[in-house]
């Protein structure tokens, strides 16, 4: 077989030409417009080259509480959605009957539209002059107050942010992991039982190794997608993120180039080449951790 055979370049070429045109020239083009001070969008010009738009998004007390935001988004809902689903995963792989009837109900959130599931989380949350909430009904039944989870504290509106983005990606997860777990090969556990083991010596030593690269990738696409976070929080508190102090670095990048803060492209080509060296520098420290453990 020839290894350099130019038909298959041929073959290649729209799928270049596609990440190229889409993908890499607006990454560079993000990368250039990051260094250019004082860009002018409608007459295409600039004041200078250097650093000031990165000083002036790292000072920026928007961008700050947008970083603290979306650190606070990864850092609680990545692992919680993934061991969520890990266990729920695994507790349908022990069910026979209805196993596909409880798999098709755990996927239906991933296949609802994000406003309409966040619609719901404000009717269940939201505190109004008539009602105070499905959710602080429930929490009067123990004796505590009603709490304001969509206009109140910030340890509230976060709480309901977490919740909602963790309601969102663990049905995905489910059905993969599910698919993990059933791709395992059944002899192992046969032995592992003759054997005596005991289930979570079975889970440690067998079910964990063999879906762990199924793990890795879950948790790398689950901190990218964090990251990314901005509809989640659309969906909850509206378009104008920043006053209600629930603004991810997305949506600091939007509000730059068309929210009320709107054009300064420089501002936000900093913001999102920021973005990208933290999501680059968090993979590569997954991968080199998960490349230790194996």
């Amino acid at each position: 077989m020839e290894k350099n055979n130019p038909k298959s370049w041929l073959y290649l070429l729209p799928a270049i030409l596609f990440l190229g045109v889409f993908l890499v020239y607006p990454l560079i083009d993000v990368f250039v417009y990051s260094f250019e001070e004082g860009y002018n969008f409608a007459s295409q010009t600039y004041q200078g080259v250097g650093l000031y738009n990165y000083s002036y998004v790292l000072r920026d007390p928007y961008f700050l509480q947008a970083l603290k935001n979306t650190f606070l988004l990864v850092i609680i809902t990545v692992p919680l959605s993934t061991g969520l689903a890990l266990l729920i995963s695994l507790g349908l792989s022990s069910v026979k009957a209805l196993r596909q009837l409880f798999q098709t109900v755990y996927f239906l959130p991933y296949v609802t539209n994000t406003l309409a599931v966040g619609l719901v989380f404000m009717i269940l949350f939201k505190k109004t002059a008539y009602t105070d909430g499905f959710i602080n009904q429930i929490l009067g039944w123990f004796g505590i107050g009603a709490v304001d989870f969509m206009d109140g504290p910030y340890w509230a509106k976060m709480f309901v942010l977490c919740l909602y983005t963790v309601w969102i990606v663990m049905p995905f997860k489910i059905l993969i992991l599910t698919s993990a777990l059933a791709s395992v090969n059944q002899e192992y556990y046969n032995a592992a039982r003759v054997d005596g083991t005991s289930s979570l010596r079975i889970f440690a030593r067998i079910t964990l190794p063999m879906i762990s690269p199924t793990l890795v990738y879950l948790v790398i696409t689950g901190f990218i997608g964090a990251f990314k976070a901005y509809s989640d929080a659309v969906a909850l508190f509206g378009t104008n993120l920043n006053a209600a102090g629930m603004n991810t670095i997305v949506g600091y990048v939007y509000d730059m180039l068309y929210g009320n803060s709107g054009g300064y492209p420089s501002y936000a080509s900093a913001a999102a080449v920021l973005l990208f060296w933290i999501v680059l520098t968090v993979t590569c420290l997954n991968l080199l951790v998960s490349g230790k453990r194996n």
